[in-house]
């Protein structure tokens, strides 16, 4: 079963480099299998993160086919993957489109990482767009290893 993945936004005070405490609305992923289970892991997460009040102001399921963690990288990026496919029935090329999560530390990481993910791809692809994220940090119901394993499978 694949992972189904849910951006929760969270709202808190925070601490910002010069020392001013402020409200921030952030967003996290989650794995989950429901809304409910979603709304109950972000809450686990971010206990652990956040000693004063938090409050989850939205839940949606992410838009991402994939997500790659890759050690010594602390940003997100999204990453636009077209897959390009010869269509014999109407005589033209068609390309289909794939949205993955990145963690790397600059747009130029992003873009190495994306190629080192699509190295095992049989079709040609092109990589359109690379944009930074704002999502703060994933976590996937399962230990990394494992979930690399899924993936892979």
């Amino acid at each position: 079963m694949s992972a189904i993945w849910y951006e929760c936004k969270v709202k808190y005070r925070k601490i910002d480099e010069n020392g001013i405490q402020k409200v921030v609305t952030e967003p996290y992923l989650v794995d989950a299998l429901s809304f409910t289970e979603a709304e109950s892991r972000i809450n686990t997460e971010m206990s652990a993160f956040i000693s004063e009040e938090f409050k989850i102001v939205n839940i949606k399921v992410a838009n991402f086919n994939e997500i790659h963690a890759f050690e010594n990288a602390d940003r997100w990026f999204r990453s636009k993957v077209s897959l390009l496919a010869y269509d014999e029935e109407k005589g033209k090329e068609r390309k289909t489109n794939l949205y993955l999560l990145i963690q790397a530390n600059d747009v130029k990481d992003a873009f190495e990482n994306t190629v080192e993910v699509m190295k095992n791809t049989m079709g040609e692809y092109t990589i359109p767009a690379i944009s930074e994220s704002p999502i703060m940090d994933v976590f996937p119901y399962f230990n990394e290893e494992v979930l690399e394993e899924e993936m892979t499978a």
